[in-house]
C-alpha cells in the first residue's frame, strides 16, 4: 500500500484545512486508518483514527470537537477536516494504515510522506 498525504499549508489561527490521504496499490478495506502528527522535538501522536467500515472512530483530546476524520471507500481516500486551528496544531501530519486498531505508531505498517501544517497566531 502506498499512501499519499496532501492538503497541508499555512493558515491563520481559527482557520481550517482538509488533509487527504490517497491510497494506491490495494484497497484499504480491512485496514484501520489514522492521522498522526509530529511537532519538532515532540513524539509522534495519534490525532485520529477510523476503521474502514467507519464504525470505530477515535480522536485525541486535542482534536475532539475540532477535527473530523472520514473516508471515501470509492476513492480509497481518508480525510481529516481540521477546524478552529490553533498554533499548537503546527506539525507534520502523517496518514498511516494498520491492521490493528491502535494508537501506537509502532503498529502501523504503511505511512504517507507527511504534509506540513503551520498555524500562525
Amino acid at each position: 500500500v502506498q499512501l499519499q498525504a496532501s492538503g497541508g499549508g499555512l493558515v491563520q489561527a481559527g482557520g481550517s484545512l482538509r488533509l487527504s490521504c490517497a491510497a494506491s496499490g490495494r484497497t484499504l478495506s480491512g485496514y484501520f486508518m489514522a492521522w498522526f502528527r509530529q511537532a519538532p522535538e515532540k513524539e509522534r501522536e495519534c490525532v485520529s483514527r477510523i476503521s474502514w467500515s467507519g464504525s470505530r472512530v477515535y480522536y485525541s483530546d486535542s482534536a475532539k470537537g475540532r477535527f473530523t476524520i472520514s473516508r471515501d471507500t470509492a476513492k480509497n481516500t481518508v480525510y481529516l477536516q481540521m477546524n478552529s486551528l490553533k498554533p499548537e496544531d503546527t506539525a507534520v501530519y502523517y496518514c498511516a494504515a494498520s491492521d490493528v486498531y491502535a494508537t501506537s505508531p509502532a503498529v502501523y505498517k504503511y505511512w504517507g510522506q507527511g504534509t506540513q501544517v503551520t498555524v500562525s497566531s
